[in-house]
């Protein structure tokens, strides 16, 4: 991705903290004009959102889109649940490896590439409470690492 045409709207951390991310999909949104006017204002949250595949089709469950304040009658539900865009070889490879024990998609981030409002969605493995512990105490370790480097150097 480059660094033009690109800016952040919405990242979701926590996907990060409960699961390990395997593979990674860009995927386009089926958005109405003002929940688009909204996201460039940044106003969207994906914290509790989710991904299902029903009938063939990719959909994002839980994703609030604030309501655009100059849109009155045209403003739509703001969880209203959003069609995802991918190719269909792409939905038939998550279809299968969701079949399989303890995968599931998440959004990670919401993005506007161009004039485009994207959605990276994870195939992603739950990640047990052992996994979480392990990746707090190395991101100490490595915070401690740093600090006393940063002590030396002075």
């Amino acid at each position: 991705m480059g660094k033009e045409n690109f800016k952040l709207i919405a990242n979701n951390k926590k996907a990060r903290h409960d699961y390990f991310l395997e593979e990674n999909y860009e995927c386009g949104i089926c958005l109405h004009g003002t929940e688009v006017k909204s996201l460039r204002m940044g106003k969207c949250s994906i914290k509790e959102a989710f991904v299902h595949i029903e009938n063939g089709e990719v959909i994002l469950y839980g994703m609030h889109i604030s309501p655009y304040e100059k849109g009155n009658i045209f403003n739509r539900d703001p969880l209203r649940p959003k069609k995802l865009l991918l190719h269909k070889r792409e939905i038939l490879k998550l279809q299968g490896r969701i079949k399989e024990k303890g995968y599931t998609i998440v959004p990670v981030q919401v993005y506007l590439k161009g004039s485009l409002v994207k959605v990276q969605i994870s195939l992603a493995k739950g990640k047990k409470l052992y996994d979480k512990r392990q990746d707090i105490a190395k991101k100490d370790a490595k915070r401690e690492a740093e600090r006393e480097f940063k002590v030396r150097n002075l």
